[in-house]
């Protein structure tokens, strides 16, 4: 059987952005896995701390969307590759992994730019002759600031989020399973 956590909102008046969240319960899946939605309670919880929002595979997926609704999308993507960043054990690794974050993120024409002040991004420029699993510390944490602070209020107000507390209740009108 397949359980479907649908959601479809309106952005802009002309795009619609759409988010599908799937999961197949068949009978090689434990059924410690058959969960296919986040619960009423856990949706709940999202909105007590943003922390409780990042640590839950579903409060993610649903906050980038938010993000990329509002054309900042980047800023949970960098975060999310310096949290794989920090993993990196090879010094090899470490350095290739910095450079391409550096390269995405960073650099001042970088494809996802994020907003740094200058000071802060010469600070990871001069990391970068020796990368350490530490050296986007400082932008990391001030990309969550502002996430916490500014795009995660917006969050817990958006239609995005009240759909997905009344799908976590099983009352809306776009839950199909």
């Amino acid at each position: 059987m397949q359980s479907t956590f649908f959601l479809a909102l309106q952005h802009n008046s002309s795009q619609m952005e759409t988010a599908c969240f799937s999961c197949l319960d068949t009978a090689e899946t434990p059924v410690k896995n058959k969960k296919s939605r986040p619960t009423s309670d856990e949706v709940n919880q999202w909105a007590q701390s943003f922390d409780k929002l990042l640590a839950h595979k579903y409060g993610q997926a649903a906050f980038r969307i938010f993000l990329k609704s509002e054309y900042c999308e980047e800023n949970i993507e960098f975060w999310l590759a310096c949290e794989e960043y920090k993993k990196i054990k090879s010094p090899v690794k470490l350095a290739s992994k910095a450079k391409k974050i550096h390269k995405k993120f960073i650099w001042n024409e970088a494809p996802k730019e994020i907003n740094l002040d200058y000071h802060t991004k010469e600070d990871i420029a001069q990391n970068l002759q020796q990368p350490t699993a530490t050296c986007f510390n400082a932008a990391q944490k001030k990309v969550y600031s502002l996430m916490e602070n500014n795009s995660y209020p917006r969050f817990l107000l958006s239609e995005i989020y009240q759909e997905i507390c009344t799908i976590s209740q099983g009352k809306s009108k776009y839950l199909k399973t």
